[in-house]
């Protein structure tokens, strides 16, 4: 049996794949305040998950690997108790620290901005008592930690943003030489052998003491881990609140300005960017009755006449970055399946731009698309987008991220 825990952004979610690969168990745990989510709320979760394991699961378990927020982290101590309550992914007060990054890193460098995990390393050193500091730690980290009880490691994914070279696979020399940079962690590659969980934790929870963790990922790689792609070209578009989009590609791209970054994914690098534009700004206009009622009356045939941007508020970051670019979102016809379609098609066209600007920069050409989030459930925006985007555009059959973690655990280091 193969456990994978995933720690989003609202709650935390268990999956156990069998020995064929099959799903044996899946549970939830939703936070209490997911806007304040805490530390000791991550531990609770954790294991409470383990608790409710099935009996006949927990004492089968071969292996665990998790994904979280690459964007929270905390300082522990050596008995990894938190000496500073984390920072979550939405924490801004780092701006300064991500100022002085700009400085100090090369031109464009992904990690100098205030979410980034490298700003809040600074920040967290420069305003918490280090005395008992041990270990600078990712959500990720920190939860595996808890599982062996042995802290100081890290995976590739989710130390990118802290400054880790994927490429050379260290961290620079630069980093080295910033003030605590001893309490960076040993960074492995995702699915690598950690070690056995602890003696006190298998009992007490019934595990097979045998168990080993193994090092995670972030919880948008274990989302495109789950959707099952693996060709040069193919990629996963992920239509939820915002317009996501990984690729698979045999080069590395980067563009600071567009924020577009590439993780090592194997033998490939996971080139990505985001826009602002997305489901988002359907939620402002139509209920889901009404997305599918409107949906049914469009001709994805034709083309909308309307050249509509859709953005919720002004700014964009990708395909084009433009903190000043205004919604467009008229004229409005009287017809509300009009309007639709407007938007839909104008949300596919930068969709479209999107991987277009990834292969301008020099990512391998979109050959697929695999598609997640609450969009993949309209087949008039799907019919729309593979329109447009001129390749083969599929559902994904699974998109959670404990699946990814659970398949990171069963194929242990492929990644």
């Amino acid at each position: 049996m193969y456990l994978g825990l995933d720690f989003g952004t609202s709650g935390a979610r268990a999956c156990v794949l069998d020995e064929t690969g099959a799903i044996a168990h899946e549970d939830r745990i939703v936070y209490r305040d997911a806007a304040a989510q805490t530390a000791e709320d991550w531990r609770i979760a954790l294991h409470t998950l383990l608790r409710q394991l099935p009996a006949s699961v927990a004492a089968r378990l071969q292996r665990i690997a998790l994904d979280a927020t690459s964007a929270s982290v905390l300082l522990c101590d050596a008995e990894l108790q938190p000496v500073f309550p984390a920072l979550l992914y939405h924490d801004t007060r780092a701006h300064a620290q991500a100022k002085a990054l700009t400085e100090l890193a090369p031109t464009g460098h992904i990690v100098c901005n205030a979410s980034s995990g490298l700003a809040k390393f600074l920040w967290l050193t420069q305003n918490t008592d280090l005395e008992n500091a041990a270990y600078f730690m990712h959500q990720a980290d920190w939860l595996g930690a808890l599982l062996t009880g042995i802290g100081g490691f890290s995976d590739y994914h989710n130390a990118l943003k802290s400054g880790y070279d994927a490429e050379h696979l260290c961290w620079p020399e630069w980093i080295m030489h910033l003030p605590h940079s001893q309490l960076l962690p040993h960074v492995l590659a995702p699915g690598s052998l950690i070690a056995e969980i602890s003696p006190a934790l298998a009992q007490h929870f019934n595990i097979n003491p045998a168990c080993t963790l193994h090092a995670g990922t972030t919880d948008s790689i274990a989302a495109f881990i789950a959707a099952d792609v693996h060709q040069p070209g193919a990629a996963v578009t992920s239509l939820g609140t915002t317009l996501v989009l990984k690729l698979l590609s045999t080069t590395r791209v980067e563009a600071a300005q567009y924020g577009v970054y590439s993780h090592r994914y194997g033998g490939l690098w996971l080139a990505g960017g985001a826009s602002n534009a997305g489901g988002g700004v359907l939620r402002q206009y139509f209920s889901d009755a009404q997305l599918i009622e409107l949906s049914r009356r469009i001709d994805t045939a034709s083309d909308s006449p309307l050249d509509y941007y859709p953005l919720p508020r002004a700014g964009e970051r990708f395909p084009h970055n433009d903190p000043e670019l205004a919604p467009r979102l008229s004229p409005r016809p009287d017809d509300d399946a009009r309007f639709l379609h407007g938007m839909l098609q104008g949300l596919s066209r930068i969709e479209a731009a999107g991987y277009a600007r990834l292969a301008e920069l020099g990512a391998t050409p979109l050959k697929s698309v695999t598609t997640c989030g609450g969009g993949a459930n309209n087949p008039a925006w799907q019919q729309i987008r593979a329109r447009l985007l001129g390749v083969p555009v599929s559902q994904a059959r699974y998109t959670e991220a404990a699946l990814g973690a659970a398949l990171l655990a069963r194929q242990a280091g492929i990644m």
